[in-house]
């Protein structure tokens, strides 16, 4: 059988021609901004670089870098992360980066004619397994409000769950020592959310970093029944001590790192606290390359990772991409029900089946915007 394959010579030559930005309003919790990058055989390559704290301030970092990367050819990922990509830049530079980076993988895949994923190894599963994360959509913060959208996440075939009960919770008033109403009341709504969606759906708790070690052992106490899938950003990853000390005391897995995004900060989560679960975030963290590469930091660790994702599509797209390929992948975070028309603004439309989203096989990130 003729076999086939490329020579260096015949790599197809490409060159980015134009970025431009465009912001698309969707709630009170922020825009999605999406990144396309024209090359000059008119392909266009899309990414995601929502969530950079400022639009505004993504767009003009953006617009800065453009009179430089016109001509930059985008098959040279490992010399734009040297050249661009920096520890010390901000978590808006961050994002920048990240969406452009995203859009030059779509590039990439689509003048070789292939997905994304062909370019990180291959895939390893045909399809991705989601969470809904219900925080977003749930304006009634009644447990009977966080239940109820629950409920309706489930019955759309998702068989994991997320909420932030606690986000009324003080992180000042946490240092009493004592489970406060608000404490109280958090755990109320994931006792009703478990009531309503049953044993076999598994279920996330996000603290968003509200408890102290201490109070936080109290809490576990009191959900240890209701077997969570993990508990997330229970503290501050200012005291990664303190993760260390909650493992050894809890019993439910430990989630974290959303916040992070270099490889020397999750080198130093990973090396200094014990985690179940680490939560790299595709925006942020250097694009799809830049998790592929903290993602194998996980690997040899022996964690999993599950990529924070309260995105739009074109960062879900990029995720997908790349969690393909990732044997260390758990799930993958899903903004369910922020608004009803996320499925008009790619082609295809994502389609979730029982909780889960096609691996695509076609090129680049599988999307058009």
């Amino acid at each position: 059988m003729p076999r086939r394959f490329i020579l260096l010579n015949q790599m197809p030559t490409l060159k980015i021609a134009n970025i431009e930005t465009e912001v698309v309003q969707v709630n009170h919790r922020g825009n999605w901004l999406f990144v396309k990058a024209h090359a000059d055989d008119g392909t266009i390559g899309v990414g995601e670089a929502s969530h950079g704290k400022n639009d505004a301030s993504v767009q003009h970092i953006i617009n800065t870098l453009k009179p430089t990367l016109v001509g930059w050819n985008p098959f040279q990922l490992e010399a734009f992360r040297q050249r661009f990509y920096h520890d010390s830049e901000s978590h808006t530079y961050h994002t920048a980066l990240s969406g452009i980076e995203q859009a030059m993988c779509d590039l990439i895949g689509k003048a070789l004619g292939v997905p994304s994923y062909q370019l990180l190894g291959g895939k390893c599963r045909e399809k991705i397994r989601l969470y809904a994360n219900i925080n977003r959509a749930t304006l009634d913060r009644s447990p009977s409000g966080f239940a109820t959208n629950a409920e309706r996440a489930v019955a759309e075939g998702f068989t994991a769950i997320k909420c932030a009960p606690f986000d009324d919770v003080s992180v000042a008033n946490v240092s009493r020592g004592t489970l406060t109403p608000a404490i109280c009341a958090g755990i109320d709504r994931i006792r009703t959310i478990r009531a309503t969606i049953g044993a076999d759906i598994d279920l996330m708790v996000d603290c968003h970093s509200r408890f102290n070690p201490g109070i936080l052992i109290q809490v576990a106490k009191e959900l240890e029944d209701l077997h969570l899938f993990w508990i997330e950003d229970a503290v501050s990853l200012d005291n990664l001590d303190a993760f260390a000390y909650m493992s050894h005391s809890i019993g439910i897995p430990i989630a974290t790192g959303e916040r992070l995004r270099t490889l020397t900060d999750f080198d130093r989560l990973l090396t200094q606290a014990h985690v179940d679960y680490i939560l790299p975030d595709v925006k942020h963290v250097g694009g799809i390359s830049g998790l592929k590469k903290i993602a194998t930091l996980a690997a040899a660790r022996n964690v999993m990772v599950t990529p924070h994702n309260p995105s739009g599509p074109v960062a879900t797209a990029a995720s997908v991409q790349c969690m393909a390929s990732v044997p260390n992948f758990a799930i993958l975070e899903y903004a369910w029900g922020e608004v009803d028309w996320r499925a008009s603004l790619i082609d295809p439309p994502e389609e979730i089946v029982d909780g889960f989203i096609e691996v695509p096989s076609r090129t680049g990130l599988g999307i058009t915007l």
